[in-house]
């Protein structure tokens, strides 16, 4: 693939793409108009209704005698209009006067609390609920309250006097005339209890006995980042797919319409070049507009004023967002134009590529889901992870590793896009509009003699991570050593050997089935025993792993401390992935980027194995065993030389672990890090072993 042809497409979609006021409309425009006018506007009518509501006395009728000091107590702030008998019946009115009516049951004391408002109850069928209801839905007054027959009496005599608030919750005006007249009586109800205790000579607090306080530690900024984090994601990832989803149609289904596609298939460009200038050009426009609504959302959310909650949110966070946002975008803009690639006009790719946006609508929806959390099994499930890792991001609640989590599997499902997208613009009978099946692009054949690509390289690594990653989870429950041993041969090997028998590759060559020569098993060995202390050394002391993961290592290599002998620890910890995991990343996947040159294969193979390990803080040190596994394979020409190398460096950390002795010998048990006299020694033992694996390589060629 030639990179000028690529970015000569590109900057023709975009030139192409930039003159249709659609997209333009969706990129710029929307984003930077629509914020403000639907979230301000919002807000403004809001903050104006509030006010409006809280500025008007709330109207109550009241339903029978209520005496005149806690009439008083309600109406002495002049924010409750007291209207007796307002929107009351005669029959109603007779029944309380007459003491004819009398108060519903009390509900049990635990559902009633004295610094609480009463929780209200559902309508009893009775006529003075009805004729409250009435009054209400008449705009008679605002809330009903009753004062119900005896109360004054009652209060006099230091009872329990019955009163009822009747209101309709759908109604603003309604509600707060409850709130109010519920704070007042909860006041009032406070001053009897101490009027009452001071009568009778008894100790402050007697009658209430308990005095329960309620404190929130959220933060107002904790409080801001939950509202934001609710629904930043949801506006983003649909509105930056938005963008991209005209682009997509009009670079694929548009272009068939108006017939340059068959022009641009026949100039001297493969389908490859092709897909990848439009790719580029259609994300291209995706990320504008996703930092143009990003921006608009952020300047948006700094000028809402609400109650209770400071809407500053460090930039950091909308950095982060905006990382997190890559991978998705990539993913989504994929899906679209390998989709829209099977569309025939304009309106039919709208037809193909609708339900894929609407699709998002059901994943997203979970970070407006109380309750709902990222955790290990949310980590890989796509666009949910995003989502609620944004929000997570906004919250204060998110760590290293889970975002390195989210990242990885992200991005191996946009690889995966990718590779699909790849696959369908390869069919020129797709592109010229010919009657293609879908689940034609999806070839698995068997082709004898066939070899691995990058494109199935980065398939089956999305494929073992993704079954590796949930399969741990799911045996977790079973033992460290049954789940090292599923995920190893059932997770890691066997699906390398099911996609070289169903491609039809061959095993030797894919996994470098070779016996190593004498020299090429020495420098292995020196390579193994050496290079955990170098990589690990060196490179940990860039990037300390926190204490929880040291222990859970240390947990790993001593299999749940329980008490197996010797031999099993190196048959569970460095035989099998030794066998497993080379025959995986040095085997099938090492071929498939083999055509990309030496040190490009070995680095992109190193890379998906520190990737494999799921911890940010693992990645630096697995990848450099990578390298080293990488090169003594690469030079040997057998994957037996990666097999000594990892089953040395497995075990010997298992067997240090497991002898706290041997560690205090090395210099290992009072220090985290290697010491720097361990380093040098194993440094020179590393360089003599990659020599050795280097002089194989040419006495082999030789």
């Amino acid at each position: 693939m030639r990179p000028r042809i690529v970015f000569t497409i590109v900057r023709k979609e975009l030139l192409e793409a930039l003159r249709d006021r659609r997209t333009l409309f969706m990129m710029i425009a929307l984003p930077i108009l629509l914020y403000p006018l639907l979230i301000l506007g919002l807000s403004r009518l809001q903050e104006g209704q509030q006010a409006a509501t809280a500025a008007r006395a709330s109207r109550v009728a009241v339903w029978g005698e209520l005496p005149a000091e806690t009439a008083q107590r309600l109406s002495e702030k002049g924010k409750v209009e007291l209207l007796p008998w307002a929107g009351a019946p005669e029959s109603v009115r007779a029944g309380l006067t007459m003491n004819q009516l009398s108060a519903p049951p009390s509900p049990p004391l635990e559902m009633e609390a004295a610094d609480l408002p009463p929780k209200p109850r559902k309508m009893p069928d009775t006529l003075w609920a009805k004729a409250a209801q009435q009054a209400i839905l008449d705009r008679k007054a605002d809330a009903v309250l009753i004062a119900w027959p005896g109360f004054g009496e009652r209060i006099g005599k230091g009872e329990l006097g019955v009163v009822t608030i009747l209101f309709d919750s759908v109604r603003d005006n309604s509600r707060k005339a409850r709130d109010r007249v519920s704070d007042g009586m909860r006041l009032y109800r406070v001053e009897l209890q101490k009027q009452r205790e001071r009568k009778l000579s008894l100790p402050p607090g007697f009658s209430v006995g308990i005095e329960m306080q309620s404190t929130n530690v959220a933060t107002e900024q904790r409080k801001s980042g939950l509202l934001i984090g609710t629904l930043l994601p949801y506006m983003l990832i649909m509105f930056s797919a938005m963008s991209g989803f005209y682009a997509a149609i009009d670079m694929t289904a548009g272009e068939k319409e108006r017939g340059t596609m068959q022009t641009l298939l026949c100039a001297p460009v493969e389908s490859l070049e092709i897909i990848g200038g439009k790719f580029l050009a259609v994300w291209s426009i995706a990320m504008i507009a996703t930092v143009v609504n990003l921006l608009s959302l952020a300047l948006t959310f700094s000028q809402i004023k609400m109650p209770g909650m400071q809407m500053s949110t460090p930039p950091s966070a909308y950095l982060v967002a905006f990382l997190m946002l890559i991978p998705i975008s990539l993913m989504i803009n994929s899906v679209f134009l390998a989709v829209g690639a099977f569309a025939k006009d304009f309106k039919d790719g709208q037809n193909f590529l609708t339900p894929v946006l609407l699709g998002l609508l059901v994943p997203l929806s979970v970070t407006m889901t109380p309750g709902v959390e990222l955790d290990g099994y949310l980590a890989f499930v796509p666009i949910v992870n995003i989502a609620l890792l944004i929000k997570g991001v906004f919250v204060g609640e998110w760590s290293a590793d889970m975002l390195f989590l989210v990242l990885v599997s992200s991005f191996c499902y946009a690889s995966l896009a990718l590779v699909f997208a790849a696959n369908v613009w390869e069919k020129n009978a797709v592109l010229l509009g010919g009657k293609e099946r879908f689940g034609s692009v999806f070839d698995f054949s068997r082709r004898p003699g066939a070899k691995p690509t990058p494109a199935s390289s980065l398939l089956i690594f999305a494929v073992v991570l993704v079954a590796g990653f949930y399969g741990s989870l799911a045996l977790l429950k079973h033992g460290l050593p049954i789940v090292l041993t599923v995920t190893q041969y059932g997770c890691f090997l066997l699906p390398v050997l099911l996609l070289i028998r169903m491609k039809g590759y061959d095993f030797t060559e894919t996994l470098r089935l070779r016996a190593p020569s004498l020299k090429a098993i020495l420098g292995a060995v020196l390579i193994g025993c050496s290079a955990w202390a170098v990589a690990g050394g060196l490179l940990v002391r860039l990037l300390p792993p926190p204490e929880s993961l040291q222990k859970a290592m240390e947990k790993l290599l001593m299999l749940d401390e329980s008490a197996v002998p010797l031999w099993q620890v190196w048959a569970l910890i460095a035989l099998t992935p030794a066998i497993c995991e080379e025959l995986l990343f040095r085997g099938l996947i090492l071929s498939g980027f083999r055509r990309l040159g030496m040190w490009p294969a070995i680095l992109a193979t190193s890379l998906l194995f520190g990737l494999a390990h799921a911890s940010i803080y693992r990645m630096l040190p697995t990848m450099a065993l990578g390298i080293l596994f990488g090169y003594a394979v690469w030079k040997t020409k057998s994957i037996a030389a990666g097999m000594i190398c990892h089953a040395l460096n497995n075990g010997l950390m298992a067997t240090m672990a497991r002898s706290k002795p041997l560690m205090m010998q090395l210099g290992l048990g009072e220090s985290k890090f290697v010491p720097w006299h361990i380093i040098g020694i194993c440094a020179v033992l590393l360089a003599a072993g990659l020599w050795l694996v280097h002089s194989d390589e040419e006495s082999t060629t030789a």
